[in-house]
């Protein structure tokens, strides 16, 4: 994927494997499947200035985020992860209602990898999930 400047290569294997060139830039995992499921992974970037949020929703099966600059905020319905400034990861678990949010003062740029069951669609809205505000800007 090109995103900010850059060519990423994600990969998802075994955590020993190593690319032959380019630059390691973080290990995320790990990435939990169902055997017997078929996967497709979904590469983005996101850009979010400072307390915006992404709409409520789900993923039918694991997020994988990687933070280039800012803040993270990610409150799901089973609690809330905070991760500051650059190199930080988030990973969640599919099918939990979310809400993410860019805090801090730095706009929050960003990698993403869904690895979702091809039988469901990887993003699902949710607005009728309510969160607990544990996310402030």
């Amino acid at each position: 994927m090109q995103s900010f400047g850059k060519v990423w290569l994600f990969t998802v294997a075994e955590s020993s494997w190593k690319s032959p060139s380019g630059t390691l830039v973080a290990k995320l995992g790990p990435l939990t499947t169902q055997t017997g499921v078929k996967y497709e992974a979904v590469y983005m970037q996101s850009i979010f200035s400072p307390g915006m949020t992404a709409p409520l929703h789900t993923h039918s099966g694991m997020e994988a985020f990687y933070t280039l600059t800012g803040d993270t905020c990610l409150e799901t319905s089973e609690g809330v992860t905070k991760a500051r400034g650059p190199g930080n990861a988030v990973l969640v678990q599919g099918g939990l209602p979310m809400l993410l949010m860019a805090t801090g003062k730095e706009k929050r740029r960003g990698v993403v990898l869904i690895l979702h069951d091809v039988a469901k669609p990887p993003t699902t809205l949710n607005p009728e999930w309510k969160p607990k505000g544990l996310c402030v800007p």
